[in-house]
């Protein structure tokens, strides 16, 4: 380290979540880095340690609160100074979660994204921050969406900006692009639109030239991210503009694989799954967010659909990709749930032989519709709801990636580690996502990271396969 990066305020950014905060993080650091702080990968080196939090499920949030506390223990045993939340977690309860926590030495929220360089600054400077008071931000967008589609101006917490401003924190061959940010939808279990705000799309040209500089970067499979990708392009006025965006994203030099994430099932049209299965160079996988089968747990939801309907979605995909990937997250024990909604439910995630299935108890979120429901079911109730229908979705799972034995994949590769074997290759076919799908190992292979390896499925363990290459 010469002397010049030794006199930088040194920082670490930790990041929870989803793949839209790997974005946000990697956004901020850019930020960080352009005004002069040195990024370092290890919290303990870091004069400052930013932690973007998850604010969605009680249960990440309480990690969030667990991750702030372990930096704020760094201030008495090394070389950190301050500890600051931003995130989802920080702009839903802003100024609460200032009080309840002074281990932070501050919470900031999307407001000060553009200004995190300043902001971290005089926080390491010893100066009070004065957290924000939580407001919904869907009421917060100073423009109509039309006039949204023909600025410059950025709207603080939504798209991404330029891609000048990111700087890559992990190196890996797999990158998040973000499409949009917020959310129009009004499920009444969710309150991602009230902290995120509404639906604002990225205009095609910001994501092509992301894509670019992401390849440029070593990123080999762009993972498009939103918090509903069915809706980009309706902002803009053009509903298929993701139709047609995914050809061009695919053709980027140094991309070889373009997946799309978070598909809304009520607005998955016809051309949109043809676009996915069908343009080379993106892969054939379906993150269709289901949540339940019942049409009358649905209906609580706000959300539409009944296992029929489903049913023929699934049948749309398959009729264009066999060996589609097809992923899903379902909410057991939601309100009002019956026994025999539950068994729709069971029988629904039998008939559609899905590869990968979220399972997660109900559980009341502040602020939400949902929260008001009578017909609440106890905890005990929800956790056995819970058990039954994640032992029936391992047996599912496991069924599912044994029927892909003998299937050709492509597999990228993205880790390579010494094992008491010898060299373990691993890496995610098509139909596989980031982090939540399995991995596909490689045996007796040669192959590098950032590789596209064709093989053939020998073996399978729940979710993971086994492959031999067949170049």
């Amino acid at each position: 380290m010469t002397t010049e990066t030794r006199d930088l305020t040194s920082v670490a950014m930790v990041t929870l979540g989803c793949a839209r905060n790997e974005v946000d993080s990697e956004e901020l650091a850019g930020r960080l880095e352009a005004g002069g702080f040195l990024l370092v990968a290890d919290p303990a080196d870091a004069d400052t340690v930013v932690v973007n939090t998850c604010g969605f499920v009680e249960s990440a949030k309480k990690d969030s609160v667990d991750t702030l506390l372990q930096a704020a223990d760094l201030k008495s045993t090394g070389r950190t100074q301050a500890v600051v939340a931003v995130g989802c977690l920080a702009e839903r309860y802003g100024k609460e979660l200032a009080d309840t926590l002074p281990e932070a030495d501050a919470v900031l929220g999307f407001d000060d994204y553009p200004d995190i360089a300043d902001r971290l600054r005089s926080i390491v400077a010893g100066e009070t921050h004065e957290a924000h008071v939580p407001q919904d931000r869907r009421r917060l967008l100073p423009i109509s969406p039309v006039e949204r589609s023909l600025s410059t101006t950025p709207v603080p917490g939504h798209a991404s900006g330029p891609a000048s401003v990111r700087r890559r924190l992990d190196p890996g061959p797999t990158a998040a692009l973000k499409l949009a940010s917020g959310c129009d939808r009004r499920c009444s279990f969710c309150a991602i639109p009230a902290f995120r705000g509404s639906f604002v799309s990225r205009r095609p040209s910001d994501v092509l030239q992301e894509a670019r500089w992401l390849a440029e970067q070593g990123a080999r499979e762009l993972f498009l991210v939103s918090e509903n990708s069915t809706s980009y392009g309706k902002d803009l006025g053009d509903l298929r503009l993701l139709e047609t965006l995914l050809p061009e994203l695919a053709a980027v030099d140094g991309v070889d694989r373009v997946r799309v994430s978070y598909l809304q099932p009520a607005e998955t049209r016809p051309g949109l799954i043809e676009a996915i299965a069908t343009t080379p160079g993106v892969a054939a996988y379906f993150d269709l967010s289901f949540q339940h089968a019942s049409a009358s747990v649905l209906r609580r939801m706000r959300r539409f659909g009944d296992p029929d309907s489903f049913l023929a979605l699934l049948d749309q995909v398959r009729a264009h990709a066999p060996a589609a990937g097809v992923r899903s997250n379902v909410i057991v024990g939601f309100p009002g749930e019956t026994e025999a909604d539950l068994q729709t439910l069971c029988d629904f995630l039998v008939a559609a032989r899905l590869d990968v299935t979220g399972v997660f108890g109900y559980s009341d979120e502040d602020g939400t519709e949902a929260e008001t429901y009578d017909g609440k079911l106890d905890e005990d109730e929800i956790r056995a709801r819970v058990e039954h229908v994640t032992d029936l979705v391992e047996e599912l799972t496991s069924e599912r990636a044994e029927a892909r034995l003998g299937e050709r994949v492509e597999v990228l590769v993205e880790n390579i580690t010494d094992g008491p074997d010898g060299r373990v290759v691993e890496g995610r076919a098509a139909h596989q996502g980031p982090e939540v799908d399995g991995s596909t190992y490689l045996l007796d292979s040669t192959a590098r990271v950032g590789e596209l390896v064709p093989a053939v499925v020998v073996a399978t363990e729940g979710a993971d396969l086994d492959a031999r290459e067949s170049r």
